[in-house]
Order: C-alpha cells, then structure tokens, then sequence
C-alpha cells in the first residue's frame, strides 16, 4: 500500500496545501502456486476523506486502520486538510473550501492519480466537521459523489452558529469564529450552507447521494444526527444508519471507517458489526 505526500497549489485556496493520499498501486496478488505479481492495472474508487475540527490531512491515518483496509478494498483514499473552515465557502477571505472539495480537489487527483473518473466510483466522507463537509458538499455535488458516509457529524447550526452572540475566546461560542466561517450568521438558517435546506433543494434530484450515517449513542451529537437521519429518509434519500456504545472519538471511528467500506459499492462485505438500513 503506497501512502503519499503531495503539495500542489490551490486556486480555490491561494495558497499551497497538502494531502495524503492512500493508494494500493503497489498491491500483490499470489497465484496457486504462490508466485507473487502486481495486480491488474485500473482506475481506482476513491474515497475523499475529510478530518474533524482541530485536525488535518494526517489524522486519518494516524487514528484509524484506514490504510490497511483500503489496501484490502481496492481503494484509493484522498486526505486533505480543512483547517477549521466547515468546509465551506467564504468568498470575503477567499478561502473556497467547498469549491476545493468538490472540483479542485477531484480535478487534481484525478489528472494526478490512477482514479476512476465515474461518479458511481467517488465517495465523500468525514467525521464531525467533515461528516458536516461531506454532507453538503455530497448535496451540493451530486454530479461527483454518489455516496457520502457521515460519522458523527457535527449538524450545529442552530445551537451553535445561529445563536452566537458574543466575542469570546471559546471557539464553540464565538460569534466571530462564526462569522470568520459563514459572515453573516442571521443568513445561515435557509441559506447554501443549511445542510436541512441542501437536502430538501436537492430531494427531487433523481441523482441524489445515497448516504451511510453512524453517531455512538454517548456522543453528545447523537440526537442531532438521529434528527437529521430522519429528514433525509422522509425526503426519499436512501440511508444506511448505525447507531451503538461510542463516544465522540477514535475508537468509534476506527469501526466505522471499516464497516463503511462494506457499505460502499466496492465488491467487498464487513463483518462484525449491527447495522440498520432506513429507507422510506
């Protein structure tokens, strides 16, 4: 499993940034007899994985088996670094996060890598602020992502940026981290970064992403998970839903990177774990 490093210059961003990218290139398979050979030569699936609030383009790798499973799944990984940003567009900072993830990103990787350039092979995902990325850019992107896998997302718009009033230096009620993200926070609710309003906008688009969703039932983000689970199966969207004993960490994700890996369309099964599909 090859595991790279690479830098390249961002027009989205106007800076150079990095990503990590896990690809199974250097993967062998043994015949009867035991010889060994390089596997056939293909595009790859892939999987844009995004970090959670305080991370970066490493912790994918350094807190799950990420790597030895995509190596088993056939799949290629692409890490970037989100900073703090939501992922989401600010066009006053230029920093277009969003516009990153959805075409710069794609475009590079795919120019730069052997990866499939079909939508039914590119997937979208992330844990807490990346759950949060993957999910409105899986909804604004439909085009490119056909599943978005969404682990303990952080849906916090209305406890936490809409109702932010004050300058402090906690960054999880600070009206002015808010605004370094969305501007203006009394047109969050409704407005492109809603990700309630990005699914019912995009409901009626018979393209729509499919998505695996998980949140561990200590995790204080549980109930907002469960809720927004239950939009998105009464707007129609397919959803694969596991819930179980887990808090907001590592160990919770290491699991569910995997069993996400059996979910996604990628020839492979998962063992071991209790899932749930909802579907209307």
């Amino acid at each position: 499993m090859a595991l790279l490093q690479c830098n390249f210059f961002s027009a989205s961003l106007n800076r150079t940034v990095p990503i990590q990218v896990v690809l199974p290139t250097d993967k062998r398979v043994f015949s009867p007899d035991g010889k060994a050979a390089l596997q056939e030569e293909r595009p790859f699936k892939t999987l844009y994985l995004l970090h959670g609030l305080f991370g970066n383009y490493t912790d994918w790798v350094s807190g799950t088996r990420v790597q030895a499973w995509a190596q088993d799944h056939d799949l290629a990984v692409v890490m970037p670094s989100g900073d703090n940003s939501f992922y989401v567009d600010n066009v006053k900072s230029g920093n277009l996060y969003s516009t990153f993830i959805g075409k710069e990103l794609v475009e590079f990787t795919r120019r730069s890598f052997p990866l499939s350039r079909k939508r039914e092979d590119t997937f979208i995902g992330g844990l807490s602020m990346g759950g949060y990325g993957a999910t409105i850019n899986g909804l604004r992107f439909p085009e490119v992502f056909s599943h978005v896998v969404a682990l303990s997302s952080a849906y916090v718009l209305e406890k936490q940026f809409t109702q932010a009033m004050e300058y402090t230096d906690n960054i999880f009620t600070n009206k002015g981290y808010g605004e370094s993200i969305f501007n203006d926070l009394s047109t969050v609710k409704g407005g492109e970064w809603d990700y309630n309003a990005l699914a019912e906008r995009a409901a009626a688009n018979p393209d729509k992403p499919k998505f695996y969703m998980a949140c561990g039932t200590e995790d204080s983000l549980f109930g907002a998970n469960q809720d927004y689970r239950d939009l998105l199966v009464k707007l129609g969207y397919d959803v694969t839903w596991h819930e179980g004993p887990g808090g907001h960490d590592w160990y919770f994700w290491d699991q569910h990177v995997l069993q996400c890996m059996g979910w996604l369309p990628l020839g492979g099964t998962v063992e071991g774990l209790s899932s749930g599909h909802v579907s209307e």
